[in-house]
């Protein structure tokens, strides 16, 4: 028999595996416990024994989707040739995950916008993945010779793609905004307008 801690992980992958699901598809609000119960196929004693409260799972499914997310980027990044083309190979994810059929947006600023003001723990979670996502676009911005300013708006401008894509229900903007980040990192008297 496995050791009672690694079944203890195994059931709260399980349940942030539904979690993750439901909650980005339908939104938070809109998934009840039993809900969860159901997608997950834990009993409600023990989604309780893993997770006392709804925030906690959500704040752990954040959490969680801001690990892989952020892994994700970096690998793609570091198969980029040139500092510069790391910064690219950034758009270019953010078009992949733009493509992909069951995208809804940033589950970061969805969570904010129904949770925030009143989730202190999920307004701190939705901070600290902008902050960490702010920090990674920026240094390589600056890596690859990018003014602060520069680097900041290349920053904006994948947020921006990011929540005209959720709208638009298309992998454009991450395309649109690579062309202008594009522009962004050749020297300011080279810069076409």
């Amino acid at each position: 028999m496995p050791p009672r801690t690694a079944v203890v992980d195994e059931l709260r992958e399980q349940l942030l595996d539904a979690a993750e699901g439901a909650f980005y598809t339908r939104g938070i609000q809109a998934v009840s416990m039993d809900d969860l119960r159901e997608a997950s196929g834990l009993a409600l004693r023990r989604i309780y024994q893993i997770y006392p409260a709804k925030d906690e799972i959500v704040v752990a499914f954040l959490r969680r989707r801001h690990r892989a997310m952020m892994t994700r980027i970096t690998a793609d990044v570091e198969q980029a040739v040139d500092a510069k083309e790391r910064v690219l190979a950034l758009f270019d994810y953010l078009e992949k995950w733009f493509a992909e059929p069951d995208f809804r947006g940033c589950p970061w600023m969805n969570a904010y916008g129904e949770l925030g003001p009143t989730s202190a723990a999920i307004a701190a979670e939705v901070h600290y993945h902008q902050r960490e996502f702010q920090a990674l676009v920026t240094g390589l911005a600056r890596q690859a010779g990018c003014s602060p300013a520069d680097a900041h708006a290349i920053y904006l401008l994948a947020e921006g793609a990011v929540a005209v894509a959720a709208v638009q229900h298309r992998a454009a903007p991450a395309v649109d905004a690579r062309h202008a980040a594009q522009r962004l990192l050749q020297p300011a008297g080279h810069r076409r307008r």
